[in-house]
């Protein structure tokens, strides 16, 4: 899969998916286990939704680097 996500989308994706496992487990709420999409896509470094959409928050590199 192709990476369409940048450093600071993937640092924020990981954080709020970790928040929302945190919160399912502490409120016992199977809705925590949602917080396992943005922490698997920042892991990934690609997301679904943006190759659908064409959007990209990757910065590209200049040609010959």
């Amino acid at each position: 899969m192709k990476k369409n996500v940048g450093n600071i989308d993937r640092s924020i994706r990981v954080s709020f998916g970790i928040l929302i496992l945190v919160l399912g487990f502490i409120y016992g709420s199977w809705w925590g286990l949602i917080g396992f999409v943005p922490l698997l896509t920042g892991f990934a470094g690609s997301c679904p939704a943006y190759s659908i959409f064409g959007l990209s928050t990757c910065k590209i590199a200049p040609a010959g680097k």
